[in-house]
């Protein structure tokens, strides 16, 4: 008669966030598979862990989807047509900036953070959920941006994708900031500050 396995002793989605937390302060290549397997619920075994999740890779695009539909819906505010767009870049800004710097998780954002930086193909594909959803953040601002110009709030000849790159810019710069341990009170008046560049930019009237 076959031997059963050994049975799991550790709760799947809680392991998922915990190496979600892991790769989000350490970053994709910095983070061991000894790390992994000793976050996931104090030293799971090497078939243990292949057994629940396949691989690295695989348990980063888990916990990479983890962050995405939790921390990272942030930034969703960007496509809410119910929003005026200078409100929804506000929004967007003000919600990620409070996320980044609040106590609980690491600091900073795990799309900006987590990534890896050797460019190999298989790296790319690995962070390609990561990479994703910057892309959709920037869309996002260029979709406000366009709807400003659209409704005329914005100069007809303004370039939507060159003026939400400013925004964008500064969204991925908070995630430096934050893992240097700057505080939200800083990026609260930064924000104040950078949305005057849209009401210098108002079509008058």
């Amino acid at each position: 008669m076959a031997q059963m396995g050994r049975p799991r002793t550790f709760d799947r989605q809680q392991a998922i966030e915990q190496a979600m937390f892991l790769f989000w302060q350490q970053g994709y290549e910095s983070t061991s598979l000894s790390q992994l397997k000793a976050g996931l619920g104090g030293g799971i075994s090497a078939p243990s862990f292949y057994a629940a999740f396949g691989s690295k890779e695989a348990l980063f695009r888990e916990a990479a989807q983890c962050y995405l539909d939790t921390y990272a819906r942030v930034t969703e505010c960007l496509w809410d047509d119910g929003l005026a767009p200078r409100q929804a870049v506000e929004l967007a800004l003000r919600q990620s900036a409070s996320m980044q710097s609040e106590p609980g998780h690491p600091p900073g954002c795990m799309v900006a953070l987590g990534c890896m930086s050797a460019p190999t193909a298989e790296h790319a594909a690995v962070a390609a959920p990561l990479t994703q959803s910057r892309a959709r953040t920037r869309a996002g601002f260029v979709r406000c941006v366009g709807r400003a110009i659209a409704c005329g709030e914005l100069p007809a000849e303004m370039d939507a994708a060159s003026f939400a790159a400013v925004f964008d810019a500064f969204l991925s710069g908070l995630s430096i900031q934050a893992r240097d341990g700057i505080g939200y009170p800083v990026f609260d008046v930064a924000i104040s500050q950078l949305m005057r560049l849209w009401d210098a930019n108002r079509v008058p009237g």
